[in-house]
């Protein structure tokens, strides 16, 4: 890693098994840093160049959030390799079009799983524009729940959702967004993310309303820039580009099966880097 490298990992934190925190010092992006936005990832030189949106960002600290579910070949190689003390080879961003918080005057923002991380940030800006924010935050059980506290510390109301009912309500997050309409009819934005098959859902949840429902996309993206077109995504009939044009986009326009057949793409390929990965570790772990 060379010297002058500005990307050292300063914190990390392990919610589960699978999912990790990084906090990583760049004082430059976290000035630059929006909600909404992204970060484009190399773990080491020959590494692979993954997106992953902004967790958090500190300004006075200097450093941005990533927060990290190890599924592929990549991500499982930094929840083995990356530690506190040691450098990303490259973080590009912030990348994406921020989020809209601005003059939204009441909004629930709705995160499930690992999207819990990425609407943080929507949460802490939208409670800074003024906005009366509810939180409806689901994980399959009481285990799983990261960040309470500090959902508690920008939301009006906090909802938690648990497949199982271990913690807060028993169901998935649109229930919490009912009880929220039910409650809130003045409830003017909802802001989801989350695997697409729950924000497809989220956005079903409110069209009845006709309440405006704000998606971020995560499709197969490779320069960031518009260039490769791996990232394009149907909204209201018309092609766009995640990373130039979103991450947010409409909800209610979002052609979720195109994306579904898009993020199914390359599983095979992934599988076959895994293994391959997997093979590879083995072999320079065997005592011979």
């Amino acid at each position: 890693m060379p010297e002058g490298s500005r990307f050292e990992i300063v914190s990390r934190e392990d919610f589960s098994d699978a999912t990790f925190l990084l906090e990583i010092r760049h004082p430059m992006m976290a000035r630059a840093a929006r909600p909404g936005q992204f970060v484009i990832v190399m773990s080491h030189e020959h590494g692979e160049r993954i997106p992953l949106t902004l967790a958090d960002f500190d300004r006075a600290r200097g450093t941005i959030t990533l927060v990290i579910q190890a599924v592929g070949k990549t991500t499982r190689e930094m929840q083995q390799g990356c530690r506190v003390g040691d450098y990303l080879y490259g973080v590009v961003g912030p990348m994406g079009v921020p989020s809209h918080v601005a003059g939204v005057r009441k909004a629930a923002v709705v995160g499930g799983g690992l999207g819990v991380a990425p609407i943080y940030p929507q949460a802490r800006g939208l409670k800074e524009q003024g906005a009366y924010v509810v939180g409806i935050l689901g994980f399959r059980n009481r285990d799983l729940i990261f960040w309470e506290d500090k959902f508690r510390a920008c939301c009006d109301e906090l909802i938690i959702c648990t497949d199982d009912g271990s913690a807060g309500i028993k169901g998935l997050v649109t229930e919490g967004i009912r009880r929220t309409m039910e409650v809130h009819p003045d409830l003017d934005q909802v802001v989801a993310i989350g695997p697409p098959v729950m924000m497809k859902a989220c956005a079903e949840a409110t069209r009845p309303a006709k309440i405006k429902t704000i998606v971020s996309l995560n499709p197969v993206m490779v320069d960031g820039t518009g260039m490769c077109g791996g990232c394009r995504v149907t909204i209201g009939q018309k092609v766009k580009f995640a990373c130039v044009d979103g991450p947010d986009f409409d909800g209610h326009e979002v052609d979720f099966e195109d994306l579904q057949v898009r993020l199914r793409r390359y599983v095979e390929d992934e599988k076959a880097a895994l293994e391959r990965w997997q093979g590879q570790c083995r072999m320079d772990h065997h005592p011979n």
